[in-house]
């Protein structure tokens, strides 16, 4: 009897990132900007690139190691995907660290960016308005000895001991795409950053007249000075340091003694209830100048001063929290006398744990200590050959209060921003302003939380060699694209339809949503699988049939089923 040969491969969502990636050119650009080797066969870098960004996406997982035994186990599916001959060697780790090689260097990187941010832009008539910029610090276990790359600084990861490189992204709000990717030395400072990110992104763009949001570390005058002789427009919350506080204080004390009418924000413009009062705002102008390639540029600043009465409440909070554990620690010092308590017989030392104290929880300014000096004398009877004596001790003792004036003083600034623009008021009003800041900031954030943990798991790093890394970061930026456009299309057609999607959430099969993540719409394609059988004089395939709600996801995605169903036509993988 002849034998019968059964498969099952797993397809899950492999043909829609694939179909993804088509549409947004993935492959055609790479294969243009990059030169191919006379001596390799096989997949281009191009569709070697999509491939391994379909296993990063459904897998979750950049190891390098991994992916060529990955594809042996979706070689039908992905012949069936891809165009040209699939092998599992096209994903072998020599392969993978040439791609990692070509992405790393900075004027192929470029281009491609440039090209690709061109095509999506037209092709998914994106908003570009308003670009945000930001870092990140990625911690790794790797030795910074003889490394450019990784080095020690200040850790946002909360990792201060070990060493990191920096990651900023430029992205499209409100959908937080990727435009501009730039990987950096861990220990660089991020006020450089900025101005070279905004050029690439002003090249790629091409357009004028948009708006860069950043935190304080964009406030830089020659930052804010090129983007206003270049046609385009700043928000950036000034720094609290030097003449700027100063400045402040001066702005928050002519509000609070003139009582001017401010400008109140709520979270919603509508008269529908409940909205909530999010910032107050009072506005004046400046004139700024800067000089740039030796022209003297002349511009005018809005300074915007926002009162926020929720960071007012955390201020006050914090602040309260930190004067009870200074307080605290400060008692601990010199605690009643008792057997096995430690006692300062002189002031120096005492002092040095005061001031580590204080400075901990940033707490000198509103604590007051004094120091009182107690002399205690003991007599003491002769015993033996010891006559009578008197013994004498010194001991420190201390005392905190608390500064009212001070503290109060610190409550009327609490609160208060002061953030700069050069956008005019029909441009960006008040309202506008505090509603695009707080709005960018938890969707870049967001990004950053997908690049470093889920899905991407960019953190731990399994690639030592510093082009890798650079070039596995700019790969692992082009998975961001992917997962933004997805999310960002669904989203829009459901909006269009003003219609919601159930069947997301495996805990609650009813519940609705009209604003689905590209992770939930990834994972309802789980469980879809290829199964092919081989008969001595027939070859059968086929294809777990997609449920209602793939089918609705691929619609919103403006993708046919075809291409789950057509994996059931292909002809058999010649030997």
């Amino acid at each position: 009897m002849a034998e019968v040969v059964v498969q099952t491969e797993r397809v899950d969502d492999l043909p829609l990132l694939v179909k993804q990636q088509q549409e947004m050119g993935i492959a055609e650009i790479i294969d243009e900007e990059v030169t191919r080797h006379g001596n390799r066969g096989g997949l281009s870098l191009g569709w070697m690139t999509i491939g391994w960004l379909a296993y990063i996406l459904s897998e979750s997982d950049h190891r390098v190691s991994y992916v060529e035994a990955w594809a042996k186990e979706h070689l039908h599916t992905l012949n069936g995907v891809i165009a040209g001959r699939v092998a599992a060697k096209d994903f072998s780790d020599d392969r993978l660290g040439d791609a990692l090689g070509e992405l790393s260097d900075d004027h192929v990187w470029g281009r491609i960016e440039a090209k690709l941010d061109e095509r999506v832009v037209r092709v998914y008539a994106l908003p570009r308005e308003t670009v945000r910029v930001d870092t990140t610090t990625v911690s790794v276990y790797h030795d910074d000895e003889e490394s450019t790359l990784i080095a020690y600084g200040h850790s946002k990861d909360h990792r201060p001991d070990l060493a990191q490189l920096k990651v900023l992204l430029a992205t499209l709000d409100p959908l937080a795409l990727p435009v501009v990717t730039r990987v950096v030395a861990g220990n660089r400072a991020d006020d450089g950053l900025y101005l070279p990110a905004i050029q690439a992104t002003q090249r790629s763009l091409s357009a004028k007249g948009l708006l860069y949001v950043g935190d304080s570390k964009m406030e830089a005058l020659e930052t804010r000075a090129h983007l206003a002789h270049s046609g385009d427009h700043y928000l950036v919350p000034l720094s609290q340091k030097g003449d700027q506080q100063d400045l402040l204080a001066e702005q928050v004390a002519y509000v609070l003694a003139a009582k001017p009418d401010l400008v109140s924000v709520y979270t919603s413009d509508g008269e529908e209830e409940p909205r909530e009062l999010m910032a107050q705002g009072w506005e004046t102008m400046r004139t700024q100048e800067a000089v740039i390639a030796d022209e003297c540029i002349e511009w005018q600043e809005r300074l915007l001063l926002i009162y926020s009465p929720a960071l007012a409440h955390s201020g006050e909070r914090g602040l309260a929290e930190r004067l009870q554990k200074a307080e605290e620690k400060l008692a601990r010092l010199t605690p009643a006398q008792g057997r096995g308590k430690r006692r300062y017989d002189e002031l120096e030392p005492l002092q040095e744990q005061v001031t580590r104290i204080l400075n901990q929880h940033r707490a000198r300014d509103f604590l007051q200590v004094t120091y009182h000096k107690q002399v205690e004398e003991r007599h003491l009877r002769g015993y033996k050959d010891k006559p009578p004596r008197t013994q004498t001790t010194v001991r420190y003792q201390l005392a905190v209060t608390q500064n009212q004036a001070a503290i109060q003083t610190a409550h009327r600034m609490m609160g208060w921003r002061l953030y700069a623009t050069n956008a005019p008021p029909e441009r960006l009003s008040l309202a506008d302003a505090v509603r695009t800041y707080r709005g960018s900031v938890p969707t870049i954030e967001r990004l950053f939380s997908r690049l470093k943990g889920r899905p991407l798991g960019l953190r731990p790093v399994f690639v030592h060699r510093e082009d890798h890394l650079k070039g596995l970061i700019r790969l692992l930026s082009l998975a961001l694209c992917i997962l933004t456009l997805i999310e960002f299309v669904a989203q829009r057609s459901l909006h269009a339809e003003q219609e919601s999607l159930v069947g997301l959430f495996p805990g609650n099969p009813t519940k609705e949503t009209n604003q689905p993540t590209a992770e939930r719409l990834l994972r309802a394609f789980k469980g879809i699988n290829l199964s092919i059988i081989d008969l001595p004089d027939q070859h059968i395939r086929h294809v777990t049939p997609l449920t209602d709600l793939q089918n609705r996801i691929l619609f919103l995605l403006k993708f046919s089923p075809t291409i789950y169903a057509d994996l059931a036509l292909l002809p058999p993988i010649p030997p």
